[in-house]
């Protein structure tokens, strides 16, 4: 059981120095309890008190790391239910499912789909995580050709194959340090063996909530504890409960054993692929570590992925793009001059509408702290003040020869306040709805 704050303050050297960052000791060890920092940042703690530590100020559910280089992904570490709590930190993992039984043909058109399957979206690419690599043949050389095919794209792998095929394929893909499935209580000691000889995370794998407990504590006996935890599929209303119930055991009720992400399948028995998304988008909201689909086609894929950035986006930190004029196309001295807020999504939302145009364009963007125009004009943060003194420190008049600038439709009423703000210049009004941008410039004289 984890240790409480005070508890944690008791084997401190209470110095309260403020060089771990947090200002006293108690502070700090509430923190630790509360999973919210490491007990490494603490210079003078001995080696003795920070291995009894370690266990109490690891976060409820454990981090676990897929994957080397710039594609490696974390899961896991998490320290609340619900994002507005604090906020959820390692978005879920999506995987394609390949077994080395399937056609050639099925292989291939698979992996070509994952390849389009890659978005661009409020700045940031959506795309897959993982390929979940299945030797259903019990040929090794099958499945070495299916790992060989499977690396021409460069994700992280899921390696599933009996202990034996494993120890053989091991040695070559350690190094991209692949997640390796399943131990269950039959075989859990040489899977461990395994993953401990090569350094490599494990899947642990039950029947029910209380056979994963069972075995997850005696993996953790045996010192091993990067581990991903999985409950056999048991139908979408089981699954979900049993998401729910890990989650809420790791941070509510600090149960140990169940401290891990979890793997699910969205799977539909039938292979109905709409039920498999609802499945999937299931699994990502409540709380899948990682969720693997037998298809990844564009239709199916950019949904989730959409879900799923919007679920680990932080509610208490918006997204934000650097005050600036934005340049859209050939934009020259004779070019419209449009105005916005720095939120990420409205940001994207406009430029692109001006791309769509094909109107060269000066898109000014102001620092609102991340907020969209009707918050940030309600919360005095986008208004003729702050307009005012974007233009004059951004230089617009070095950018273009006219003095014309367009605001959006929905502050109309900063028209006036900024022309006064602004002598000589003149103001817009442009439309309310982004969607309206391109007939508007297209008119632009």
């Amino acid at each position: 059981m984890a240790l409480t704050g005070l508890e944690i303050f008791k084997l401190l050297p209470k110095k309260n120095c403020g060089e771990c960052g947090i200002p006293t000791c108690l502070a700090f060890a509430m923190k630790l309890a509360a999973g919210q920092a490491e007990i490494d940042a603490c210079p003078y703690v001995t080696d003795e008190v920070k291995a009894e530590l370690s266990e109490a100020a690891a976060p409820p559910v454990r981090t676990v790391t897929i994957g080397q280089g710039e594609k490696a992904v974390k899961i896991g570490g998490e320290v609340v239910m619900y994002r507005h709590e604090k906020t959820f930190f390692n978005p879920t993992l999506i995987a394609l499912y390949l077994s080395d039984d399937m056609p050639a043909e099925e292989v291939d058109r698979k992996i070509e789909e994952v390849k389009l399957a890659s978005f661009q979206r409020v700045g940031q690419t959506l795309e897959a995580n993982l390929l979940a690599l299945e030797a259903k043949s019990g040929s090794l050389e099958s499945y070495n050709s299916l790992i060989s095919k499977a690396s021409k794209i460069n994700l992280p792998l899921i390696l599933m194959a009996p202990v034996e095929i494993l120890e053989k394929v091991i040695p070559d893909q350690k190094g991209r340090k692949p997640l390796i499935y399943a131990a269950d209580l039959e075989n859990y000691e040489k899977m461990v063996s395994l993953a401990k000889e090569n350094n490599l995370p494990l899947v642990a794998k039950g029947k029910s909530l209380d056979e994963v407990s069972e075995l997850t504590e005696k993996i953790k006996a045996s010192g091993f504890k990067d581990l991903v935890i999985e409950v056999e599929a048991q139908g979408l209303a089981a699954n979900f409960k049993n998401l729910v119930l890990i989650r809420r055991a790791a941070i509510e009720k600090k149960i140990r054993s169940l401290g891990y992400p979890a793997l699910t399948f969205a799977f539909d028995p039938q292979g109905n692929e709409w039920k498999e998304l609802i499945n999937a988008a299931v699994q990502i909201v409540k709380y899948g570590g990682i969720v693997i689909l037998s298809s990844l086609a564009p239709w199916k894929a950019l949904p989730l992925f959409v879900l799923r950035q919007n679920i680990y986006t932080d509610p208490q930190r918006p997204l934000q793009v650097e005050e600036k004029f934005y340049r859209i196309g050939q934009a020259d001295k004779n070019s419209p001059v449009l105005i916005t807020t720095n939120f990420s999504l409205t940001y994207f939302i406009v430029s692109s509408e001006i791309e769509a145009s094909k109107v060269p364009t000066w898109l000014g963007v102001v620092n609102t702290e991340g907020l969209s125009v009707l918050t940030a004009w309600s919360a005095g943060k986008f208004n003729q003040d702050t307009i005012a003194q974007f233009l004059k420190k951004q230089a617009m008049t070095d950018l273009v020869s006219h003095k014309k600038v367009v605001i959006p439709g929905y502050v109309a009423q900063l028209k006036g306040a900024l022309e006064d703000e602004l002598p000589g210049y003149e103001v817009i009004v442009g439309p309310r709805e982004a969607s309206e941008i391109p007939s508007f410039l297209k008119n632009w004289s």
